[in-house]
């Protein structure tokens, strides 16, 4: 057994042998092919010789020499070209290829010209007063329609901005025993709007017409302070804690019911597909409702009911590039912002902003949010989504910023604050302009009828 296990080893030793010589005249090889290849034709042995084997001799025997000897021999090696310092010539260096080899990669690099960072101005753009203006957590008073009109509540009074040439006009101003306006909201088509009130009705205006066309009465039983559209439902929350679905089209307005806060109702927002709502109260509370499952028998149970809140759910935005993601804001008592996966209620993330969040608006152009803020710098901050960075800080109002509302075309953003003054702010900076599209190129004989 021994002598048969020497032999198998001795087999499998031999059987290795090829592969590692192989490995060893390849390595040789390329060992070969790195060196420096000697131009012979360059040399000159005699006096490689001489210098390696006489020259050392006089080095080492310095009295063998003397100063006539050393001149002689000077003019002596510049008569026969004798002065070189070098043994080994070399070949020269290759020559360059004409033509270089395309770096591709800088080419597309250079095709992808890095994006300049957007100026984001620190004041203002225009300042207007706002007096009387309701300073109240718990309400929404500014509304900025997709006709670029904005609308604000003062007091009892409803004033309409046109943004295009700056012109105020009244819309509608109540007596005392229906004021104040607590809410207002632009339907989608830009001209009815929708003006919730103290006395718990709601009232749809014509803006064009300046004309009331109904009253919406039956459902709360106390002030109405939140407002929100879905094509032709109005949904609208009520210090009752109640919140209602009203068609407008017909007679009973009253479709669905929503029953799950406690305390008012002081945030609604529909998602851009209609198919989720988001409530938010104070009650800490934040619910999201799924329409389909919405019932005119009963009242309607919630789809999730989100409870990591510690003060009043007001600020709500739905992300315009993600249609599942909801940003929430709370009270003094809380200070974050969390974002939402809608459809599983899972909170993706919570940032403390150190100050109470009164409103929230994403930018439809860039992944950023904007959040309005309370004590103690009332300031408006811009964060990159989703790292959540601050981006810039806008100051100049002197009390809370109560409510913020953006243009139609997602640019400029008007705040409302507890001084009585509404600033508007080009924060979101100008939408890049869509690039025409390239024209098809027209099949050759396209005009030639084909062979089926």
């Amino acid at each position: 057994m021994d002598a048969g296990s020497v032999n198998s080893s001795s087999h499998k030793k031999q059987s290795r042998c090829p592969l590692q010589e192989q490995f060893i005249q390849m390595k040789g090889s390329r060992e070969n092919l790195d060196r420096f290849i000697p131009n012979r034709s360059a040399m000159d042995f005699d006096y490689a010789h001489f210098m390696l084997t006489e020259g050392r001799k006089e080095k080492e025997n310095p009295a063998v020499s003397s100063p006539s000897r050393d001149a002689y021999r000077k003019v002596l090696a510049e008569t026969f070209n004798m002065n070189r310092t070098r043994i080994l010539a070399f070949k020269n260096k290759p020559p360059t290829p004409v033509e270089a080899i395309p770096d591709f990669s800088a080419a597309v690099h250079q095709s992808k010209p890095t994006k300049p960072r957007r100026h984001i101005p620190q004041t203002s753009e225009r300042t207007l007063d706002a007096p009387d203006l309701v300073d109240d957590y718990y309400l929404n008073l500014l509304d900025w329609g997709s006709s670029n009109v904005l609308a604000i509540a003062l007091g009892n009074t409803v004033y309409l901005w046109d943004a295009s040439n700056g012109a105020t006009s009244e819309l509608v101003t109540l007596d005392e025993d229906s004021g104040p306006v607590t809410s207002v909201k632009w339907a989608p088509d830009g001209r009815h709007i929708a003006v919730g009130l103290n006395n718990s009705e709601v009232q749809l205006w014509d803006s064009t017409a300046n004309k009331k066309l109904r009253n919406l009465r039956g459902g709360h039983t106390s002030r109405v302070g939140s407002l929100d559209w879905n094509n032709h439902i109005l949904t609208t929350g009520g210090m009752d804690g109640q919140i209602f679905n009203n068609d407008v089209r017909v007679r009973a307005h009253i479709v669905e019911t929503y029953s799950g806060h406690h305390q008012e109702v002081c945030g609604l927002k529909w998602s851009a597909s209609g198919q989720q709502l988001a409530s938010g109260g104070n009650d800490n509370l934040l619910h999201i409702w799924d329409r389909s499952a919405a019932s005119s028998n009963s009242a309607t149970q919630w789809l999730h009911r989100l409870e990591d809140h510690t003060a009043a759910v007001k600020a709500l935005a739905w992300c315009p590039f993600q249609g599942n993601l909801l940003a929430s804001g709370g009270g003094g008592g809380d200070r974050c912002i969390k974002f939402w996966n809608t459809h599983t209620g899972a909170c993706l993330n919570s940032v403390d902003t150190g100050s109470q969040v009164c409103a929230l608006l994403w930018n439809k152009n860039e992944r950023e949010l904007l959040s309005s803020h309370g004590f103690t710098q009332n300031q408006l901050t811009l964060w990159k989504y989703p790292s959540m960075v601050k981006m810039s800080e806008l100051t100049g109002h002197t009390s809370r910023v109560l409510f913020m509302t953006q243009s139609p075309d997602g640019c400029t953003v008007a705040s409302a604050a507890g001084d009585e003054t509404l600033r508007f702010w080009n924060v979101f900076g100008t939408p890049e302009v869509a690039k025409p599209a390239p024209k098809a190129n027209h099949e050759p004989f396209a005009h030639v009828n084909r062979i089926r």
